[in-house]
């Protein structure tokens, strides 16, 4: 990823722990937190999809994933992915296992 990039976070509705269905960031928070550290700028963007969250870098999708697979404090391995993404958008479930 370039640095200082702008990123942005496309993300969709979850139901969590039984609640409703809604647009949430707290599993967004570690991921956000990083990237400001690394000097990115970062949008976020609801979208219908549900589950789903992905990081667009110069209109490309250079990552995606099911919302629920992100864990509360644990990105460490996802940033690392993500900011060593080139070229083709990068899926999660085969990239990072």
């Amino acid at each position: 990823m370039p640095k200082n990039a702008l990123v942005i976070i496309r993300y969709g509705p979850y139901s969590s722990v039984g609640l409703s269905v809604e647009h949430r960031t707290y599993r967004l928070e570690g991921l956000l937190a990083v990237l400001a550290k690394d000097g990115h700028s970062v949008i976020l963007e609801k979208i219908e999809d549900w589950n789903v969250v992905e990081l667009m870098v110069n209109g490309e999708v250079v990552f995606h994933c099911n919302i629920k697979d992100l864990e509360f404090g644990s990105m460490h391995q996802t940033i690392a992915c993500i900011l060593s993404c080139k070229g083709e958008g990068r899926n999660a479930d085969t990239d990072l296992m």
